[in-house]
């Protein structure tokens, strides 16, 4: 049994994926577990050239791949990561230290994009701060927890967009998000596509409806123009 699973949902990300994995595999005490979601590019052959576990999720979506991924896992606790997202050194002590602090029940990482824009430095500052201030960390921040506590929650709900808000609000319930102060580099190609200000206006607008009660599936439309 490894200490901790690494559970990362792939869709199509043959430009990305060996980055993230590669300083993962400096770590013989992990598990790595490649959860595919029906990609059509090069993203399997790439992760098993890699020596990775590659597990084929029979429904797509992040939140059925994440919890496809879990069922298999064998490690004490999971981390959930992006496939365009970089750990920083040192990270399992880190997760293992923050789990072990007095009610702190699930944790993530600080936000840091790739890029050079600065319209990226305010937006990484403005999630930090979101972060911190209302213990509401996103995916992208690479969320982790005791695999019990996960399996008590009942893992992620099986919802087309903000499985990890969603998440994540249950847990507050239960116990302390922790904010580790380490980063975590996500790509930038989100923001990019459309702006920086175009996507954080979309986002906004999600969380918005979600709150009105406005169905998923409509939101998940406009989660898809980013």
């Amino acid at each position: 049994m490894s200490s901790l699973s690494v559970i990362i949902p792939v869709f199509n990300e043959a430009e990305q994926i060996e980055a993230t994995v590669l300083p993962l595999l400096k770590n013989l005490d992990i598990e790595i577990i490649i959860v595919d979601g029906g990609s059509t590019d090069q993203t399997i052959e790439i992760a098993q050239t890699l020596g990775l576990k590659v597990i084929v999720s029979p429904e797509k979506g992040r939140a059925h791949q994440m919890n496809y991924g879990a069922r298999v896992a064998t490690g004490e606790i999971f981390l959930f990561l992006h496939a365009d997202t970089r750990l920083s050194q040192g990270y399992q002590k880190v997760i293992e230290q923050t789990l072990s602090l007095p009610r702190v029940i699930a944790g993530a990482f600080e936000l840091a994009i790739d890029g050079d824009e600065n319209s990226l430095r305010w937006l990484e500052k403005m999630v930090n701060l979101r972060s911190r201030l209302l213990s509401l960390p996103y995916g992208d921040q690479g969320i982790f927890l005791k695999a019990s506590v996960f399996y008590e929650m009942g893992g992620f709900a099986p919802i087309p967009i903000m499985e990890d808000f969603e998440l994540i609000q249950r847990l507050k319930k239960k116990g302390k998000i922790w904010i580790v102060p380490q980063s975590i580099l996500t790509s930038g190609r989100r923001w990019q596509k459309l702006g920086v200000w175009q996507t954080t206006l979309i986002n906004q607008l999600i969380i918005l409806g979600y709150y009105l009660g406005i169905p998923l599936h409509q939101l998940e439309h406009l989660y898809r123009k980013k």
